[in-house]
């Protein structure tokens, strides 16, 4: 995991509003490398869903992006015209929002939302989009027959796994997760996470994991960063930011967990 996929470097991006302008996102460097489930922590409204946003380009006004760049093997996301960016977004980078299963169209059935999507970006038929969506069915555990159901007749976190499908189903190199199991209980969260991980491992992707919840990163990210008021204050692998954190507020995020048994389960992090 020693080569970069993604480069951030000095990333700004300002909220303009009437009374002048906010910077949510202040000079953020970091480096995603191939194969890593890299993690961003920290507090509500610290710049973690802007930074997202800005590296998939969906920002919208008020917020601009007003610095920096991000790299995609060397290749600046943020020059890209919006044709070339139809290009890569999705299919090299995915996206799954925070609430996502509600992101479904109720009013279409599954296997049509999964044909939209790769016949836009991958150009397939409707047989084909079914072959590939039964594909994408069987890795994250739910029956090929439910294809043909809506939305509604899905359960929260069946639904959830439907969206990581689809996400899936055009094999991008990066996935970024925003808070995507946020609205799911704890089980369920439990569950979904530990499929990422499986599912990261035999496929190689890279995941940009981002959450307010610093114990549930520990248990599957590689690396962490930790957010301030729109400054990335620390980065470091689990055992550094968990054992040896140097930034006084992520002594603090720690101290605000409670307490584990040491033979506590870790769902597959990098020791």
């Amino acid at each position: 995991m020693s080569e970069a996929l993604l480069q951030v470097r000095d990333l700004s991006v300002d909220y303009l509003l009437d009374k002048g302008s906010f910077q949510a996102v202040k000079n953020v460097s970091f480096d995603i490398r191939k194969g890593e489930l890299f993690g961003l922590a920290g507090e509500s409204g610290c710049g973690k869903s802007t930074i997202a946003f800005a590296i998939t380009r969906l920002s919208k006004p008020p917020a601009w992006v007003t610095g920096g760049e991000i790299l995609l093997e060397g290749q600046d996301l943020l020059k890209l015209s919006e044709a070339e960016l139809q290009k890569v977004r999705w299919r090299d980078v995915g996206m799954v929002f925070q609430s996502a299963m509600n992101s479904l169209n109720p009013l279409m059935r599954i296997e049509a939302q999964f044909h939209d999507v790769l016949r836009r970006h991958l150009g397939s038929t409707r047989a084909q989009s079914r072959v590939r969506a039964e594909e994408m069915f069987k890795l994250v555990g739910i029956s090929t027959s439910r294809l043909d159901d809506y939305p509604h007749q899905f359960s929260g976190g069946m639904r959830q796994r439907i969206v990581i499908a689809i996400c899936l189903a055009l094999k991008p190199r990066l996935i970024i997760m925003d808070e995507p199991t946020t609205a799911l209980d704890v089980v369920v969260q439990r569950e979904i996470l530990e499929q990422v991980i499986d599912l990261q491992r035999d496929q190689g992707f890279s995941v940009l994991f981002i959450t307010h919840d610093l114990h549930l990163m520990a248990q599957l990210c590689h690396r962490i960063g930790i957010m301030l008021k729109g400054e990335l204050v620390e980065v470091g692998n689990v055992q550094q930011i968990s054992k040896a954190p140097l930034h006084d507020y992520t002594r603090k995020l720690w101290g605000a967990i409670p307490q584990l048994p040491a033979s506590a389960h870790r769902m597959g992090a990098v020791e």
